[in-house]
């Protein structure tokens, strides 16, 4: 048996998702190599400056894209958004509100509901 821990590694796609930032747009050190927890939480204790800027500016990773325009990963796929997004674009999609964002947006709104009122009638039920 080993007297020393390997520190644990992920892929730099794991790490990428953790920090919220779209892989191909990293430097190409992170890209091509594995990153361990303590360099992950370094990452994000302190920013590297390539980081903050991917953060701002983008472009983002589908989630990030989701949740700045306020709709769920299905709906980008329905509206045939597939590719990352910067800011700018994110900003341009809510300044010019297409049909396709007012609709899913609409059903996310519903989504969140019917998830509250089951939430509510959950707890209700587990009181009784």
């Amino acid at each position: 048996m080993k007297s020393q821990q390997n520190a644990q590694t992920m892929k730099p796609a794991t790490a990428a998702k953790k920090l919220g930032v779209y892989l191909p747009a990293t430097p190409k050190e992170f890209q091509e190599g594995a990153v361990s927890r303590a360099e992950l939480d370094e990452l994000q204790a302190n920013p590297p400056q390539w980081l903050r800027e991917l953060r701002q500016n983008g472009p983002h990773p589908r989630p990030v894209v989701a949740a700045k325009l306020g709709v769920s990963n299905a709906g980008l796929a329905r509206a045939g958004i597939t590719e990352a997004l910067t800011t700018e674009q994110i900003e341009a999609l809510k300044q010019e509100m297409p049909e396709w964002l007012v609709k899913e947006r609409a059903t996310q709104a519903e989504v969140r509901k019917e998830a509250a009122r089951l939430k509510q009638r959950d707890a209700e039920r587990n009181q009784a």
